[in-house]
C-alpha cells in the first residue's frame, strides 16, 4: 500500500490521501472539535460519516481510505478547495499558531459578513430618504439614539446619504 511518498522514499506526495488524512486531524484539531463533531458535520453536508470513520482515517493502522465523496465532504466543512485539503500540512506553525491564524480568518469573514449587511441597509436607507426627504432628520436621530454618539451617527448618516460611499 502507497504510503503517499513518491517510489515509497521519503519525498512526499504534493497531493495524496495521506496528505487529506493528516488535513483532517489538523483542521479539526485547529477547530477544537471531536472525531464525534468533524463526523456530524460532515453527516449535514450530505456524506454519511460516523466518528470511528474519522479516527480510523486520522490514527489507523492501515489508515481506512478516503473515497472522493468524503474528501469533497471534509474540503465543505472545513470550507477549503479540495486542492488545498489535498496538499501538505503547512510545517512551521504550531498548534496554537494556526488556532490563532484561524481565529483571524473567521473574524475576516465576519467583517466581510457585516460590510455586507451595513451596505445593503445603508442603501436601503438610502432609497428611504431619497422617497421621503423630509424624513432625514428623524433617521439621524434615530442613528443617535441607537448609536449614542454623535459623531459616529453623523458619520453614518453622511454614510447613508452618499449611498453607501463616504464623502472626501
Amino acid at each position: 500500500m502507497s504510503d503517499g511518498r513518491l517510489g515509497g522514499g521519503d519525498v512526499p506526495l504534493l497531493y495524496s490521501e495521506g496528505n487529506i488524512a493528516a488535513r483532517v486531524a489538523m483542521e479539526r484539531e485547529v477547530r477544537g472539535w471531536s472525531t464525534t463533531e468533524l463526523a456530524d458535520r460532515v453527516t449535514k453536508a450530505g456524506v454519511r460519516m460516523n466518528q470511528t470513520a474519522v479516527w480510523r482515517i486520522e490514527n489507523g493502522n492501515p489508515r481506512r481510505r478516503i473515497n472522493v465523496d468524503e474528501a469533497i465532504g471534509f474540503a465543505r466543512v472545513f470550507e477549503l478547495p479540495l486542492e488545498e485539503l489535498m496538499s501538505p500540512p503547512l510545517e512551521g506553525i504550531d498548534l496554537e499558531g494556526r488556532r490563532l491564524v484561524q481565529e483571524a480568518v473567521e473574524a475576516f469573514y465576519e467583517s466581510r459578513d457585516a460590510q455586507d449587511r451595513l451596505h445593503r441597509a445603508v442603501v436601503a436607507t438610502a432609497e428611504y430618504i431619497e422617497a421621503h426627504p423630509d424624513g432625514s432628520r428623524a433617521i439621524h436621530e434615530q442613528c443617535l439614539r441607537l448609536m449614542g454618539e454623535e459623531r459616529d451617527a453623523r458619520a453614518l448618516t453622511e454614510y447613508i446619504e452618499g449611498g453607501g460611499y463616504y464623502h472626501q
